[in-house]
């Protein structure tokens, strides 16, 4: 029997911008594996598609996102981090 040995990696995906009345904040995706920290763009409103299927078409797969709010503010999306992982051959 053979047992699958996983690697992961983490994508954050962070507002840079203040968040007033701006509708397109700025947001800045980095993605950290094992090969180090490498910054993949910023983009000029909350869209992550394009950077969900940038690691897709690498082999990875996405298996949990999670979102950080401050506390007593309106919910106001800061971050996003989503979770990799993909089989090691």
């Amino acid at each position: 029997m053979r047992v699958t040995t996983w690697e992961y990696a983490r994508l954050e995906y962070r507002a840079t911008g203040d968040f007033g009345t701006d509708r397109f904040m700025d947001w800045r995706a980095t993605f950290y594996s094992a090969e180090g920290k490498v910054a993949w763009g910023i983009d000029d409103r909350h869209d992550d598609i394009g950077h969900l299927n940038r690691a897709g078409a690498q082999g990875w797969q996405c298996y949990d996102r999670t979102a950080a709010f401050y506390p007593n503010e309106p919910h106001r999306l800061q971050a996003v981090t989503y979770s990799f992982r993909r089989p090691i051959e």
